[in-house]
């Protein structure tokens, strides 16, 4: 009696939490996405990170810049491949 109500009661609503908790994190993600652009550049042969930030920001510490762009594109290290487009921080866009 009881036992089966409440299973028929709580199986719906976990499972209606569970798809509200995994849609509320993908519209965070589409509206920070689609309301923000960036400009990007595309790492020349041989360019480091380090000559990328003096380019795009010639005026700021490298290092903050490299810094600023490694977070933005979530790179796992400061490495980076000839092609590779990278997200520029607002702050050092042109």
């Amino acid at each position: 009696g009881r036992v089966v109500l409440t299973a028929l009661v709580a199986a719906p609503l976990a499972l209606g939490a569970g798809l509200v908790a995994l849609n509320g994190g993908a519209a965070v993600a589409s509206k920070d996405a689609s309301g923000t652009t960036f400009e990007y550049v595309t790492v020349s042969s041989g360019q480091s990170l380090w000559d990328l930030a003096e380019e795009i920001a010639p005026s700021a510490d490298p290092r903050d810049v490299i810094a600023s762009v490694v977070d933005l594109n979530r790179l796992p290290s400061s490495d980076v491949a000839a092609g590779q487009q990278l997200a520029v921080p607002a702050e050092y866009a042109h």
